[in-house]
């Protein structure tokens, strides 16, 4: 079935799939003269509850700290069995029990679990990315590291190599693959890839990229897709230092080991002026990333199954570091629109999640393959927006370089846990019009460059080498090759 088995390390990679996961949620259909375009047995589990019942829960395993989970159960409402009171132990003394605060439930949390109308919520009603998750996890797929605690002041978990150190220890302990992913991994017909969203310029850098090593050694011929989440936020130049140079580890580490590697920000600097966005709020900062990584990965869940990857890694295999671009066209731009102006050979790209500014170059399409035999993708009008375009598969170029990317369109379904406040002009329900794509190109030999420099000035003199040669080479990658112009028989 071409399973795909996801993990999450950190806050900020839950946030982000936490929005991933509710889509796929939407995507269900109960009506059984009515098929969802989506497979979804490529990322959910069928499995049974601790009374009997059928369950369908993500193939997924989130991992955080101490504190970051909020009010997410590892035994939900569908595996959690009644107990009685605890036996009496060996002890016949007096016992003292110390219990934590509880976190209070959001309203949001308790109006899914009472099934009644949901309020709106907010940046100030976000508290953790559990707050605003609609779907149930099994208790494999919660993780807590209680080594660290969230947003401590005594040990923060920023630095790089405190993650490496914290996965060899815990690695030594539990043995992680075999406690964590092989469970789920051996559920699966045929295991597809490991899609990895994780933090790339702090401590969970260090931590994924040890554990990606060990996922390669152990599933060496599987795909393995990285979204390393960068953040965009403006800091003191030492501490803006200090996550170039966990950058730069993160990408000599986890690169060469990736299938497909894509450096996101979690909030460019320049954003189109309809889009209002909270850059305080992780809750809408990651929803603005997620209508983009949930469209261009769209193809790897879309039935028939679809082999896109293996075409962004381009002719020679070498490409497999991405830069993530998308369009977010507004409710009122797009009812401008006319069918012969969207059908244009050619597409612009608003907003760039790699470098965080606006990429406004326009793009033309030489050759066009339609990849999909049955046409366009509809969907019957009661779908609530989850209209999902044709499927298309371009070879794009421009005059300085080649870019090769799947491109989709698609009707972006804005749901109650998403932030209303990004398009104000668009109801629960509705759907947005966005186009995105995964590029490679020479801007990319321009970025490692940056890291390489940034390497050079910061690391020790056992490491420097090292790290400054294998950024070298993957830069020339992205520096020779690139042609202008079209392949007359491209695709």
């Amino acid at each position: 079935m071409h399973e795909i088995v996801t993990l999450q390390f950190g806050q900020r990679a839950n946030y982000l799939a936490t929005h991933f996961w509710n889509l796929q949620e939407s995507y269900f259909t109960y009506s059984e003269n009515e098929e969802s375009h989506i497979d979804h047995d490529v990322h959910f589990r069928p499995g049974v509850g601790a009374d009997g019942s059928e369950t369908y829960t993500p193939r997924t395993v989130l991992y955080d700290l101490k504190g970051g989970f909020g009010t997410l159960r590892k035994y939900n409402a569908l595996y959690e069995i009644e107990t009685s009171a605890a036996d009496q132990g060996l002890w016949d003394g007096l016992e003292v029990i110390q219990r934590q605060v509880p976190i209070p439930q959001s309203d949001y949390q308790k109006s899914l679990d009472q099934g009644t109308t949901a309020p709106k919520l907010t940046s100030e009603t976000v508290r953790y990315w559990s707050d605003f998750n609609r779907v149930f996890y099994h208790p494999r797929s919660i993780v807590q590291i209680n080594d660290y605690e969230l947003n401590s002041q005594i040990m923060p978990f920023e630095d790089w190599n405190i993650g490496e150190e914290l996965f060899n220890d815990l690695d030594k302990e539990h043995d992680l693959l075999d406690r964590d992913v092989r469970p789920f991994a051996e559920e699966c017909d045929q295991m597809r890839a490991l899609q990895i969203f994780t933090g790339a310029d702090d401590a969970w850098g260090g931590f994924s990229s040890r554990y990606i090593d060990r996922l390669r050694d152990e599933y060496g011929k599987k795909s393995i897709w990285v979204w390393a989440i960068e953040d965009g936020t403006k800091v003191q130049r030492h501490r803006q230092l200090k996550k170039d140079t966990s950058k730069a580890k993160s990408l000599y580490s986890i690169a060469p080991q990736s299938s497909l590697y894509v450096p996101v920000i979690d909030i460019p600097q320049k954003l189109p002026g309809y889009l209002q966005v909270d850059r305080q709020s992780q809750w809408q900062t990651t929803a603005l990333l997620s209508s983009a990584v949930e469209t261009v990965t769209m193809p790897s869940r879309l039935r028939p199954y679809h082999d896109f990857e293996s075409s962004l890694a381009g002719d020679d295999g070498r490409h497999t570091i991405f830069e993530l671009q998308s369009t977010i066209n507004p409710k009122d731009k797009e009812e401008s629109q006319t069918d012969e102006q969207t059908s244009k050979p050619e597409t612009e790209f608003d907003i760039d999640f790699t470098y965080g500014g606006e990429h406004n170059k326009t793009v033309h399409i030489f050759n066009q393959v339609q990849v999909n035999r049955g046409g366009e993708f509809g969907t019957s009008s009661e779908s609530q927006g989850n209209d999902i375009g044709h499927l298309r598969k371009l070879r794009l170029y421009n005059s300085q370089s080649m870019l090769q990317s799947y491109h989709t369109s698609l009707r972006f379904p804005v749901l109650d846990s998403f932030p209303h406040e990004l398009y104000p002009k668009t109801e629960p329900g509705e759907g947005l019009r966005i186009l995105a794509a995964l590029t490679a190109s020479t801007r990319t030999a321009e970025r490692i460059k940056a890291l390489e420099s940034t390497a050079a000035r910061t690391l020790a003199v056992d490491e420097r080498e090292a790290m400054v040669n294998g950024l070298g080479e993957l830069r020339e990658a992205y520096e020779d090759g690139w042609s202008s112009g079209s392949d007359g028989d491209d695709d």
